[in-house]
């Protein structure tokens, strides 16, 4: 493999060394998970070659680095993603299969690394994935979480949060790297004393701090030999334990530096209702942060004398509002540890750090406690009080008298430190992640600040690796895309057009639909060993899988399946197409109305699944801990893709592009990227409901929506409504889903009544339901729509976005790996 020749003999030897070696066993008595394990570093190996020969690049050629700064990365499984990257899947299935190893039941073992949890954490491991195939040097910088967000149960139809132990088994494809150790310091006070030159230096003293302690994974890229690095941080205690407390009974102080590390990468998001919450997420933020930032200057400073060149060699990309302590925490190296002045080291700040917007939603525009804030991060709190007082200056300079910009713009504002403004005053790029998102964002919720720096503002719609989604995921679809065009669109995605003529050929039609067909049959075959559910592969797969929130409108899908269920004990003999409707999300472990909706669905499908009088014509399944490993599949059987959000609250969307993929057709609002999607595949193969994002604002401006007036004219949406209190899907607790039904008509409950409008997107949404319905039974029709869907997704290549970030944003070098580098490893 080293020399780009693939030894079966070699590997599969290296494979029972690996078995010696780590467990004493041979291949006989190996169980599957040592199997998997051996296999695994057997691959890394391999991998390291390349790596190796990567790093000696980046020392010789000197590239710019892009430092991508997120808190999460949901990678997915590695060992297939890094076998079709290194182009040695088949050579090493046909290996295995050779000594009685199954590939498939080998890549089970692997648990999805528990490192994000929804679309943020998703982009954020495509776009790594692209770096690499494309050749441009990156590190992703996150927190090598122990647990992760959680592992879903399902128990009596709620969801229960358990630890993700991702880690019980080690992980083969991490790399520790205890030499790059760095300090992380919280709390305590600063102190002021004066340099030589009369200048003044800040000492943090009385703090606790813990060590960061990074641990690498390779990241693949597709045939050419680079490898870049996910740099995940674990934290340590800088004084293990203290004896001297313990001798003196004082148990709790003697491990007391060890529970902080520990509380610190123990789990992604941990609930914020309480200050504790607040108090550790703001922790993991700055030590991350601190610790990337330090790593990637003393990088940048082992090549160069002089740091005023930083933004040259490098660039920091905040993804979200979660690293914007990023921009702080350079200031404060600058100044406090490189001694250049406020004005020099602003000046290196704002050409370094570089901002993504994802989301429209205010709540989730992070905002800080300042009292939080100055006690926890005193050094950081100071140097953005500096940049607040500086910036305020700037605003009244440029809008005299004008107290409401003031107060919409601060960083520091109304006791919260805000960090998407912190992110967009010191970033020299602020991007939306669909146009739609990024028009919004510039005539409403950031208008004030493009108003004030118009440059800044760009669009860089997101986007999906095809290698995972399509080569690993569905892999028939995959081998039939090359049998028809070649495997161009490997890496070249855009290449999907050239199936277009295949759309009107019946033959094509037909080997594409039994495609799909074998890979509803897989996922049937899934939901019944997990699930026990029986699910028709003929019937329409309804799908929708995502974070659970309520912009989203999971509860719209499930009020629609009540609605569908009426109709059908009302009418027993009507003309109805058999449909399954298959839901995976994980609601936030604090997000009541999230989690109470999970039970609402499978309430839901308790009830309809064992109605015998409906015949199974309706089937729900809520597919458990829905995760990479499962969506993969779960994208490859869809007949409809479900993007239902409130039109104007979807940033992007990226699950959207992977259904369009795999050839679903998109029931969706005009929302996110499904305005580009629908551009793309031509409206005739889209079916779009609801209101527009312009009306949904105008109403939400006007506050002049009453969902009482379509709740009392409108008899089917009221029995829906109604039976959320009435005990048909709770018996035994007719008032369980109260808060759900006060959502929708209670302005006592939220802010207003139906506060993401789905009562007045309701009767819209059943009739793009008919409408699928009767499109779905004309199967030339539908195969040729489906085709399109593919054929059109070449824009929605992560691909295509990366190389936008590096034309228009970070202006990378290009980097080559040559195969005879790779063979001296």
């Amino acid at each position: 493999m080293k020399s780009g020749v693939f030894d079966k003999k070699a590997f599969i030897q290296s494979v029972r060394d690996n078995l010696k070696n780590l467990y004493r066993k041979t291949l006989e008595e190996a169980d599957q998970q040592e199997i998997f394990q051996a296999v695994s570093f057997a691959v890394k190996d391999v991998i390291n070659d390349r790596w190796l020969a990567t790093q000696q690049v980046f020392d010789k050629e000197d590239p710019k680095i892009v430092y991508y700064m997120s808190m999460e990365f949901l990678m997915g499984r590695a060992l297939g993603n890094n076998l079709i990257n290194l182009k040695e899947y088949k050579e090493v299935r046909e290996a295995l299969d050779e000594i009685g190893l199954n590939l498939d039941v080998i890549e089970d073992q692997e648990p999805d690394p528990a490192l994000g949890n929804g679309g943020l954490g998703r982009l954020a491991a495509c776009f790594m994935d692209s770096l690499s195939t494309l050749g441009y040097a990156a590190y992703g910088c996150g927190i090598r979480y122990r647990y992760g967000m959680f592992k879903q149960k399902i128990q009596d139809g709620f969801q229960v949060e358990v630890p993700d132990n991702w880690l019980k088994n080690g992980y083969p494809f991490e790399l520790h790297r205890p030499e790059y150790t760095y300090e992380i310091k919280f709390g305590g006070h600063v102190r002021t004393e004066s340099r030589e030159d009369g200048s003044l230096r800040f000492v943090q003293e009385d703090y606790q701090s813990v060590l960061a302690i990074p641990y690498d994974m390779p990241v693949v890229g597709y045939g050419n030999n680079v490898v870049n690095t996910l740099m995940i941080w674990d934290a340590a205690a800088k004084d293990y334990f203290e004896l001297d407390s313990f001798d003196k009974g004082d148990y709790q102080k003697a491990v007391e530096q060890q529970n902080l590390a520990r509380n610190l990468v123990e789990v992604l998001y941990p609930n914020d209702n309480h200050v504790a919450g607040k108090e550790l997420r703001l922790k993991q933020q700055y030590f991350f942060v601190s610790a990337s930032v330090q790593r990637a200057l003393a990088r940048y400073k082992k090549n160069h004398d002089d740091i005023r060149r930083l933004p040259e060699k490098v660039t920091f990309q905040l993804n979200d509002t979660h690293p914007t302590v990023t921009v702080a925490e350079l200031m404060r190296i600058l100044v406090d540890e490189e001694g250049l002045g406020w004005d020099e080291a602003w000046e290196i700040t704002t050409k370094t750090c570089a901002y993504t917007n994802h989301t429209i939603m205010a709540e989730a525009l992070e905002k800080w406690p300042i009292e939080i804030f100055q006690r926890l991060l005193p050094r950081i709190y100071q140097i953005v009080d500096e940049i607040n007082r500086r910036f305020v200056l700037q605003i009244q300079e440029r809008y005299p008298g004008d107290d409401g910009k003031v107060a919409r713009m601060a960083i520091l504002y109304d006791g919260q430190v805000k960090m998407a403004h912190l992110a967009i005053v010191a970033g020299y790029s602020v991007n939306g992640v669909a146009r739609l998102h990024t028009e919004i964002l510039k005539n409403e919720q950031l208008h004030d600040f493009y108003e004030m720096f118009p440059e800044k503002f760009n669009n860089k719609t997101n986007g999906i690796t095809q290698r995972r989604f399509l080569m690993h995921g569905n892999p028939l679809l995959a081998d039939w895309v090359t049998k028809h065009i070649g495997d161009g669109w490997i890496t070249e995605l855009m290449q999907l057009a050239r199936l277009v003529p295949y759309a009107s050929d019946a033959k094509a039609q037909k080997e594409f639909m039994e495609i799909k067909r074998r890979n509803k049959v897989r996922l049937a075959e899934y939901i019944k060993e997990h699930n026990g559910i029986e699910v028709d592969p003929d019937s329409i797969f309804d799908v929708q899988v995502k974070r659970l929130h309520e912009y989203k409108r999971q509860f719209l899908n499930i009020l629609h399946v009540m609605y569908l269920y009426n109709e059908l004990k009302a009418n027993p003999q009507m003309d109805f197409y058999p449909r399954t409707f298959i839901f995976g999300a994980k609601a936030a472990a604090g997000y009541r109305n999230a989690k109470l909706t999970i039970k609402l669905i499978n309430s839901v499908a308790d009830v309809i699944n064992n109605d015998a009088d409906i015949k199974g014509k309706i089937k729900v399944v809520f597919i458990e801990d829905y995760r990479v490993s499962n969506a993969e599949w779960i994208f490859a059987a869809a007949d409809v893709s479900e993007q239902i959000s409130t039109a104007s609250k979807e940033a992007s969307g990226t699950g959207n592009m992977k259904f369009m993929l795999n050839g679903a057709l998109t029931l969706g609002t005009m929302d996110g990227a499904n305005v580009e999607m629908a551009e793309e595949v031509g409206m005739e193969n889209i079916f779009i409901f609801g209101m527009s994002s312009e009306e949904v604002i105008a109403h939400e401006r006007n506050r002049d929506y009453d969902p009482m007036q379509i709740y009392n004219s409108d008899e089917g949406i009221r029995k829906v409504v109604n039976q959320l209190v009435d005990g048909t899907f709770s018996p035994n607790d007719p008032g369980l889903f109260r808060d759900l039904y006060n959502s929708l008509l209670n302005t006592q409950c939220t802010q207003y009544a139906d506060t993401y409008f789905i009562l007045k997107d309701f009767r819209s949404y059943v009739d793009a339901q008919k409408r699928i319905v009767e499109y779905y039974q004309d199967k030339q029709a539908w195969a040729k729509s489906a085709i399109l869907n593919t054929a059109h997704a070449g824009k929605f290549s992560s691909d295509r976005t990366i190389q936008e970030y590096v034309d228009e944003i970070w202006h990378l070098d290009h980097i080559t790996v040559p195969d005879a580098l790779v063979a001296k490893m």
